[in-house]
């Protein structure tokens, strides 16, 4: 008998631990049993700065970089550069999207330029796993609103009463006498479509309101369903129980130091073992990126505390407006096989050994004192046969050294088996120098990568110039 009501009190346990797990209301969420936490976010200006990094934690609270501290997903679409990302898990588990700000700032835009004359679009992915996305398309959704100069911080939450998702966002725009952001919400099933825009959060008078971040709290917790985090020149809180509906002024995090002048970028997690809550908030004002602010009640100012000195630790890269998922034990398991820390290397030729295999505009080809990130690869389990490997660009994330035609060129991963044969290769001994490396074909293994007069191909390799073109050092 002790050991049945040991069963069914280990039963009840996890089945209350489930019920308070974070935010998404469907089967397919995060359980508290289930390790790690997945943030999304940028780490600053210039145009690798200002795109899609992805970091992980087992704890909520101690952050390691992934992909070595290289983007994940870069833009090529709108400005070309991202901040304020969010990531959205659909209610069945099946699919995912991240959307982002179309903002970049020192590459051909100023902050006056993006204010006043912005991108109206956000900048969406859309992935089955969390591991392969979609390339980025462009979401006008502010271009209906009448005289709207941007579209900044968007996020989304999926709304139960109308079975679809609010996305809400800011936009600069003059209205009833004040020129500023305020926020802006319309409803989406596909984050392709919209419908008309309407005015979602206001401040009275020339108050701006930029960043808003909505977290859903477990029955019990405090005296609202959901609770909002708002940068409005306080980090204000507000409560309601229905998205749409009315929401309830509670107070702000004055009363432990932290004002809109000097944080921003409201980031809400659950810790997935108990009823506790980190709202991150970015040091913008210091440039020192996120920080947690610890709650058991996000709805009650006065228990939030900022936790002590060394109980906690951001990574290697600075932290910048984005958002946290609480993984199941299968995403995590993608998502550290996929962007697991594989060294950024370069591939030295052995008859020019001044030169290094490097793409430009997206074609491949050995030059001639290459320093930038045009010459580094992360050399990836083949994305075709085992004991392989594939060559993926790391300033083009999911682009990948790919042959058609013999000739190679810099290719974004099409998921297809087709393209995996193609960007696949067994790694021998260097035909010129067994201490180097030679790089046989996968689908065509009777050749391997060889320049010629500089370009990289795909040649049968029958000649002793041909065994020195087809050789390389793998140098960090």
């Amino acid at each position: 008998m002790s050991a049945v009501l040991a069963r069914l009190a280990a039963i009840l346990v996890a089945a209350c631990l489930l019920f308070t797990s974070q935010v998404l209301t469907t089967p397919q969420r995060a359980a508290a049993a289930d390790p790690g936490y997945l943030m999304t976010h940028f780490i600053g200006e210039g145009a690798t700065g200002q795109q899609i990094y992805f970091s992980h934690s087992a704890d909520g609270l101690h952050w390691n970089d992934l992909n070595g501290g290289g983007m994940t997903l870069r833009s090529n679409v709108g400005t070309r550069g991202v901040r304020d990302p969010a990531l959205v898990r659909s209610p069945g588990g099946d699919k995912y999207w991240i959307i982002a700000t179309d903002l970049c700032i020192g590459c051909g835009q100023t902050w006056s330029q993006a204010i006043n004359d912005g991108s109206r679009n956000l900048v969406v992915w859309e992935s089955t796993d969390l591991v392969n996305w979609s390339q980025p398309w462009l979401l006008n959704v502010a271009g209906a609103i009448p005289d709207g100069r941007n579209a900044w911080a968007p996020e989304a939450i999926w709304n139960p009463a109308t079975n679809d998702y609010v996305l809400y966002w800011a936009t600069n725009v003059p209205l009833n006498g004040a020129t500023k952001h305020r926020i802006f919400y319309a409803r989406t099933s596909d984050f392709r479509t919209v419908t008309t825009p309407q005015t979602y959060i206001e401040r009275p008078g020339t108050q701006e309101l930029i960043d808003t971040q909505i977290v859903e709290l477990p029955a019990g917790v405090g005296n609202y369903r959901y609770v909002r985090a708002s940068g409005d020149g306080q980090i204000t809180l507000e409560g309601s129980n229905s998205i749409l509906g009315t929401w309830t002024n509670l107070g702000n995090l004055s009363g432990i130091g932290l004002t809109g002048s000097q944080v921003e970028g409201p980031m809400w997690m659950k810790f997935r073992d108990r009823n506790e809550w980190t709202l991150y908030l970015d040091q913008y004002a210091s440039g020192r990126g996120y920080m947690p602010v610890m709650t058991t009640n996000p709805s009650s100012p006065g228990t939030y505390r900022i936790p002590a000195s060394g109980s906690y630790s951001m990574g290697g890269t600075k932290k910048r407006h984005g958002s946290i998922l609480n993984l199941t034990a299968a995403e995590e398991s993608r998502v550290l096989t996929r962007w697991s820390n594989t060294l950024a290397q370069r591939l030295q030729s052995f008859n020019f050994q001044d030169r290094y295999v490097r793409h430009a505009n997206f074609d491949v080809r050995i030059d001639q004192n290459i320093t930038s990130e045009d010459a580094k690869f992360r050399l990836r389990p083949g994305l075709a046969g085992s004991g392989t490997v594939s060559f993926e660009s790391v300033n083009f994330p999911g682009y990948f050294l790919r042959h058609s035609n013999y000739d190679f060129q810099l290719v974004y991963n099409d998921g297809s088996s087709q393209f995996a044969a193609d960007a696949t290769f067994r790694q021998v001994a260097g035909l010129a120098d067994s201490t180097w490396s030679s790089f046989q074909s996968y689908n065509h293994p009777d050749r391997y990568i060889r320049h010629y007069a500089y370009e990289l191909r795909l040649d049968p390799i029958t000649t002793a110039t041909g065994r020195n073109d087809a050789t390389f050092r793998v140098t960090s």
